[in-house]
């Protein structure tokens, strides 16, 4: 590229011209670029921080990874203990015991999945302690008798505090009358709000030691959950022990909710594709502009080619050109895009002031405010792609540029 091609091209993007429509096309294909760009950052952004909250949110209950017999129990499970705890990647362990049962309180009747833990050692592998809305996890004591609700669940059974909770088991006892179901009495002990619906309507937590006595499984249990140092490297845990220990089920967290995750990634990667297109829309009005512009510039092509400019240096003018509209477009967006995203705790609440709306009610959404994580990978990808079809919009136009006959362009001056 010579030093005038980009002289002119650049003069043609900020000159005055005859044909003010021209300008005003120009500054619509720009303005839909930063809005496109813009739009795109910020989305994907809430997109990032739901998905990492809703992760945070499911990990806080469920574990990273989880250790289980190939039956219904894991007998020697003091022994696979000390097997995990030597993998470098695992830094906590907790045994658990879980069942499926009803609850019974007054009237109400629930269904749930009931976990037994030790509440000291389940601290280090979930958030559970810390989500406790009512009572501590440590309350749970052996021999007690207690229970932890979920706080949907609580609601649906009216339990508060105190109240006497009977829990209803498939294993049955045999008795003369024939098999009848296994029934506790259970005293709450503590209400948890993990801000997950299924946790919060679906499960309960009793102490592990009540939990082997009411499923009858002496001293084993329903497996192991492992904490890793990075949840990312879960899967690679998983792979890992699993050709250490033969003979165990092991899962991750990235399996046990693969559907979810799965969805929210699609989701993301269809809401990518729905707004570029208000980008692609965007660079191809530069086609428009430019088109206007050639034909607008025929007398000033002509003359420069009969100075001796060549049909390549035509072009390279006009993509300069269209290209100026389409970086100067693509910076701002990323700019307004990246401060939209990084400051969208401030900018919601002015517009639910200004809308005079709630637009995340506490009482609807778990989620009340609307989480944004700035990926700057998604960042350098939608700003790679906006510049790549400003690029390709130019080519059409600087290549009919390119084409013209000076002396048909000439012929009428």
């Amino acid at each position: 590229m010579k030093p005038y091609e980009l002289l002119i091209g650049l003069r043609y993007t900020h000159a005055k011209r005859s044909n003010n429509f021209i300008s005003f096309i120009s500054f619509v294909s720009m303005a839909g670029i930063v809005l496109g760009v813009a739009a795109l950052i910020i989305v994907l952004s809430v997109m990032n921080g739901f998905q990492e909250e809703l992760r945070t949110r499911i990990l806080g209950v469920a574990s990273h990874v989880e250790v289980s017999g190939t039956g219904s129990t894991l007998a020697d499970w003091q022994g696979v203990r000390q097997q995990v705890k030597s993998h470098p990647e695992v830094i906590a362990s907790a045994p658990f015991v879980v069942n499926q049962g009803m609850l019974a309180l007054g009237g109400n009747v629930r269904g749930a999945m009931i976990r037994g833990i030790l509440p000291a050692e389940e601290a280090q592998v979930t958030d559970l302690a810390a989500s406790m809305r009512l009572g501590r996890l440590d309350d749970l004591r052996a021999g007690e008798w207690g229970i932890v609700l979920g706080l949907e669940l609580a609601q649906a059974l009216g339990a508060g505090l105190g109240d006497k909770v009977t829990v209803i088991t498939p294993q049955g006892n045999i008795t003369p009358a024939g098999v009848l179901p296994r029934m506790k009495q259970f005293t709450v002990t503590g209400i948890f709000s993990a801000g997950m619906f299924e946790y919060d309507s679906g499960l309960a937590l009793i102490h592990l030691q009540d939990a082997q006595k009411l499923a009858r499984l002496g001293e084993e249990v329903s497996g192991l959950r492992l904490k890793t140092q990075d949840i990312f490297r879960a899967p690679w845990v998983t792979r890992d022990l699993a050709s250490r220990m033969p003979g165990h089920f092991i899962s991750d967290w990235t399996t046990s909710h693969a559907n979810f995750f799965r969805a929210v990634a699609i989701e993301k990667r269809m809401m990518f594709l729905i707004l570029l297109l208000i980008v692609a829309v965007a660079a191809f009005n530069i086609v428009s502009t430019l088109v206007m512009a050639v034909t607008d510039k025929q007398s000033d092509i002509a003359i420069l080619r009969t100075l001796g400019a060549r049909p390549a240096s035509i072009m390279v003018i006009f993509i300069i050109q269209g290209a100026f509209i389409g970086l100067l477009g693509t910076l701002a967006g990323v700019t307004l895009g990246v401060l939209g995203a990084l400051n969208l705790e401030t900018i919601v609440p002015l517009i639910e002031k200004a809308a005079g709306m709630d637009l995340f009610p506490a009482d609807i959404y778990y989620i009340s405010e609307l989480p944004s994580k700035l990926d700057w990978a998604d960042v350098e990808i939608i700003a790679g792609v906006s510049l790549l079809l400003s690029l390709l919009a130019t080519l059409y136009p600087s290549w009919r540029a390119s084409r013209l006959n000076p002396a048909e362009s000439l012929r009428y001056e």
